[in-house]
């Protein structure tokens, strides 16, 4: 897809097999408008429906934010006329919105990794942790600020931080509406990797085309293994590994590596 579709956001192919959408409304520190959530689930269609791209890297641009959450100084006039006019409108900004951005990032049975530059808020921290890594400059900053002008963890924060911290420290941080250094962040649970600025790019980059490299098959179900285990029991994950293995096992991808293991070589996995 060419980036030149998109007026909010940018998409492109900055390595081998590698997909990165960049937020890319820098003087509103890229606070997502609706239209942005359209192009944001275009664009992950686009990287999901793509069998030659294995990872995908989200970030925003310039230097001061990932993503600061919904832009409340310049929604567009006309969208909000809508909002407030239609049954249930701001549920349904919301779950056609950015919600529906978190979900098509969670579904995704390829890896996603979020480069986190300045600062990642409210909204924008619940994109990256609707990611599956989350790689942060050491200037990044991390935190929820919702509550602070009385708006609610409604993008997937309030599922998706307690998970990540702990329900006693994922209220304290909303209701508090704190923000914290990256390697606080790290420490509770809401960053990967912490890594310097000048390498966060090149670090991320290179992660994500690791990534891209692996067996598609064994990565996406591991994936999907992995993201099921979460809400179940073990009996249940077991059952679903005895599965998976009847498509995992029989596949060329299995015997390719095998074979290369043996012959010393890298394998060239194909998917199937």
């Amino acid at each position: 897809m060419m980036t030149d579709a998109f007026e909010t956001i940018l998409f492109d192919t900055p390595r081998p097999h590698v997909a990165r959408i960049t937020l890319n409304r820098p003087a509103q520190m890229n606070a997502y408008s609706f239209r942005m959530t359209q192009e944001l689930l275009a664009a992950i269609a686009a990287f999901r429906d793509d069998d030659t791209l294995g990872a995908l890297v989200i970030t925003g641009a310039g230097e001061r934010a990932f993503c600061t959450g919904g832009d409340i100084s310049s929604a567009d006039a006309e969208h909000s006329r809508t909002v407030r006019t239609q049954p249930m409108g701001h549920g349904r900004e919301m779950r056609d919105g950015m919600q529906a951005v978190v979900l098509a990032l969670r579904r995704l049975d390829k890896p996603s990794v979020a480069m986190i530059r300045g600062f990642a808020v409210a909204g924008g921290l619940a994109l990256a942790l609707a990611c599956d890594l989350r790689i942060a400059g050491a200037s990044a900053r991390l935190g929820d600020t919702s509550n602070k002008v009385g708006l609610l963890p409604d993008e997937g924060g309030a599922w998706l931080f307690p998970r990540a911290m702990g329900l006693d420290r994922a209220l304290k941080m909303t209701l508090l509406h704190e923000i914290y250094p990256a390697g606080v962040a790290k420490d509770l649970g809401l960053v990967t990797e912490v890594v310097g600025d000048p390498v966060l790019e090149a670090h991320t980059l290179d992660l994500a085309e690791q990534l891209a490299a692996k067996a598609p098959l064994a990565v996406r179900l591991t994936k999907m293994m992995m993201a099921k285990a979460m809400e179940t029991s073990l009996e249940s994950s077991l059952a679903d590994a005895q599965m998976a293995v009847m498509i995992s096992n029989p596949s060329h991808d299995v015997r390719e590596g095998v074979a290369a293991f043996r012959e010393k070589r890298p394998p060239k996995f194909e998917g199937r």
